[in-house]
């Protein structure tokens, strides 16, 4: 079987710092090459300059997919439906990762395609499918959970950890207010604790940088996905408050290195979250000081740790595989 798996970022089979890729480039590129080895020809799109081969993984430019002689079977799009329009006769599949609004389709010209093509859809969370539109017309609706990056498959458990807390999502909504409170409450009562903020631009902040600092708040520039691992296998958790997340694979990774999730439950996060297993449900902003300065005093709790490193084992690749291969015999 051919498959075509379209994916429209920058990137490339042979780039250096692969460990640097967003979420959905690192989720397109695993499963491309989980399903070549499955006796799948598999050819992976991508904004590159020149035809890659890998065994049975074939990387194609995208401006020469028009040109290629190759016969594709299934089409799997990520959140981009516009490529359905030039294979009318193949099964298609569109992976969504983000919420599709009305508005943005038609903006985006994504609405169209969507109406005129059979397309099976896969959601990355039951979150996403509730809230997507029924007025897609999907020909079938598929959940099927993100998988973890290999990278964070193997952790070694760490039980001796840092008053380090972590914020590594890219959306900001809710980061002021954090960081409000730990300005005026948290790093006053207690002076060694240590804001990490990872990927978040700087330039908003920039006349603050140097006073965060001051109070134990470093903001990273984004960061590969080796370094964080590293850093999250020495803190005490991950503030992730959950006001847009369609997954989140943050926090999955999180998890995988036993670290566990403070979030208020929102989007995705409410189905992901176990509280006092692998996160912490809390209801507000003084909940949120009140778990930090308690998790900063408290000795480690190893169950929770380790249930998080359990937990995240259900993501593996390994074992979601064998949704996508029901998927693609749809």
């Amino acid at each position: 079987m051919n498959i075509l798996i379209y994916c429209p970022f920058d990137f490339n089979l042979n780039m250096n710092h692969l460990d640097q890729l967003g979420g959905i480039e690192t989720l397109n590129l695993e499963l491309s090459k989980k399903l070549s080895n499955y006796n799948h020809n598999v050819f992976l799109a991508t904004h590159c300059n020149k035809i890659l081969r890998f065994k049975n993984l074939i990387n194609i430019p995208i401006k020469k997919l028009s040109k290629t002689s190759y016969d594709f079977d299934i089409i799997i799009s990520s959140n981009d439906s516009r490529i359905f329009n030039h294979f009318p006769n193949k099964k298609k599949i569109l992976w969504l990762h983000n919420t599709l609004a009305i508005e943005k389709a038609i903006r985006k010209k994504l609405f169209l395609p969507i109406i005129f093509n059979r397309i099976n859809t896969v959601f990355v969370s039951n979150y996403l499918k509730k809230i997507t539109s029924n007025f897609y017309l999907f020909k079938k609706k598929i959940v099927v959970n993100n998988f973890l990056p290999k990278i964070f498959e193997k952790t070694k458990r760490n039980y001796s950890r840092k008053k380090i807390f972590i914020w590594s999502v890219q959306r900001q909504k809710g980061l002021q207010e954090t960081l409000d409170i730990w300005v005026n409450k948290i790093n006053i009562k207690q002076k060694d604790i240590k804001l990490y903020i990872y990927g978040v631009p700087k330039k908003p902040f920039k006349n603050k940088l140097i006073y965060y600092k001051k109070k134990n708040i470093f903001f990273f520039d984004r960061v590969s996905k080796h370094k964080l691992k590293d850093i999250y296998n020495k803190s005490l958790a991950m503030i992730c408050l959950g006001y847009d997340e369609t997954f989140c694979l943050n926090a999955l990774e999180a998890n995988s290195c036993g670290l566990p999730i403070i979030t208020f439950g929102k989007t995705a996060l409410k189905d992901f979250t176990i509280n006092n297993k692998n996160g912490f449900l809390i209801n507000n902003y003084i909940d949120l000081e009140n778990k930090i300065l308690d998790l900063s005093v408290s000795k480690v709790n190893k169950d929770i740790i380790n249930y998080c490193y359990n937990n995240s084992k259900k993501f593996y690749l390994n074992k979601i595989i064998s949704q996508w291969l029901k998927v693609i015999k749809i």
